[in-house]
């Protein structure tokens, strides 16, 4: 009997022995969760490949082809003036739209007349923007399908008015808007001091023919004879002595 006790005495302590390690590892503070730690997020979903044929997101849409190349639109050039038509030495620039070999600028030459690629020669003078627009497009569609064009004026120099003498801005002033003495006595700064304001004259050729217009200058600043100041002319040129 008593070598049956310390046998199972024996066993005992071999087991509890034994069991120790285990039980310390499984109470280890560091493999415990802390008991206020927030939970993990959990993992992101990986991103589903594109369907088939399916259109890839805005961030990666296919770029143009690098030697694209976009539509330029036409500049606005300077508004003419009512019932404006075009002169000699006028910039123009004749625009086709699509066609930029086609498109130039052109001034207009003492003859009148324009050169444009392809159509060549091309009659401008005494015509209003938009009739030299229609011209350009019938002559046009003999070469090019359906031609879109514009006429964009760029510079007037055809309506000018000229003052000379005894201003403080003497030369030559485009027609922009009707214009009177007076105003273009503003616009060139002014009489000087010696001017001879009763004789101012503008010299107007009509016809093929020049006459000689009286201007006095008090009068009209006193307001008397105001029908002396005149809308100037294309060509027209005030004479201050």
């Amino acid at each position: 009997m008593k070598l049956v006790r310390a046998a199972r005495l024996a066993l005992a302590i071999v087991v509890i022995v034994c069991a120790g390690p285990a039980w310390a590892v499984a109470q280890t503070p560091a493999q415990q969760p802390a008991p206020n730690a927030p939970a993990a997020p959990p993992p992101a979903p990986a991103p589903a490949p594109p369907a088939q044929g399916g259109t890839k997101p805005p961030a990666v849409q296919a770029q143009a082809p690098a030697g694209a190349q976009a539509q330029t639109v036409p500049t606005t050039g300077i508004q003419p003036p009512a019932g404006y038509i075009i002169g000699a030495r006028d910039v123009l620039s004749v625009i086709f739209w699509r066609d930029k070999d086609m498109s130039a600028d052109v001034s207009v030459r003492p003859d009148g007349m324009i050169s444009l690629p392809l159509i060549n020669e091309v009659k401008a003078e005494g015509l209003t923007p938009d009739q030299l627009r229609d011209q350009v497009a019938q002559l046009a569609a003999r070469y090019i399908a359906d031609p879109t064009v514009s006429i964009v004026v760029r510079e007037i120099n055809s309506r000018q008015v000229f003052i000379t003498g005894e201003v403080n801005k003497p030369g030559a002033y485009s027609l922009m808007m009707p214009t009177s003495v007076m105003q273009l006595i503003s616009l060139a700064g002014g009489l000087r001091e010696y001017a001879k304001t009763k004789d101012i004259v503008i010299l107007r050729t009509e016809s093929g023919k020049q006459t000689a217009i009286p201007f006095n200058y008090k009068d009209v600043m006193n307001r008397k004879k105001l029908t002396q100041n005149i809308l100037l002319q294309p060509g027209d040129t005030v004479i201050v002595p």
